[in-house]
């Protein structure tokens, strides 16, 4: 049994926040809330208790809807991820679980077993470190703010978002979130630009 007088230790990133300097700048964020929630995400009420713990719209297919700390990202057709802050999170899951008794459904919270990251910079540093590791177009006109990739990046799955042109976040698995670290960190590393989406700076 747990002693009342010993206060639970915050949550802490998977790396502790770090931060690597290159071409662009990659930022370990601090934990965010994060529920998978499978289903049907075409229903009502799922989309209905979505948007109400998020305060955010169901977004089309491969896309993001977000704000600050609070989002729906469309990860397949019958999963979406929320974002929110993770002090909101024990009543979320409670929600959810009175919303959906009964119905064929899950939630789960995931929260401690993601890293998420921010990759910021030049535009074109920015999308050329991640066309680099991930089999995606990040040609500017084909990947723009709002819309989502769930890929791979190297060797390990990860989904991205741009919430405006510069800036990336990642979200990954946090025990590879050292390895997304290294591998983001080599591909932005100065020197090793391509000029792939603008001349070299």
């Amino acid at each position: 049994m747990s002693d009342p007088l010993i206060a639970t230790p915050a949550p802490v990133p998977a790396l502790g926040g770090a931060q690597t300097q290159g071409r662009a700048t990659l930022r370990e964020l601090p934990m965010q809330g994060m529920i998978t929630l499978r289903g049907d995400l075409a229903d009502p009420a799922l989309r209905a208790a979505a948007t109400g713990l998020t305060g955010r719209n169901m977004p089309e297919r491969r896309g993001i809807s977000s704000e600050g700390d609070r989002a729906i990202a469309w990860m397949s057709p019958d999963e979406a991820l929320l974002l929110l802050p993770l002090t909101d999170l024990p009543q979320a899951m409670d929600k959810l679980g009175r919303a959906f008794a009964g119905m064929f459904l899950t939630a789960v919270d995931v929260s401690h077993a993601r890293a998420l990251f921010a990759l910021t910079g030049p535009d074109a540093a920015v999308r050329e470190t991640l066309a680099k590791l991930a089999p995606v177009d990040m040609a500017p006109g084909r990947f723009e703010p709002g819309e989502l990739r769930r890929t791979r990046l190297a060797q390990v799955p990860a989904a991205f978002w741009m919430p405006q042109a510069g800036e990336v976040r990642l979200v990954c698995f946090r025990s590879v979130a050292g390895y997304v670290q290294e591998i983001l960190t080599t591909a932005a590393a100065d020197g090793g630009e391509t000029g792939l989406f603008a001349a070299p700076e």
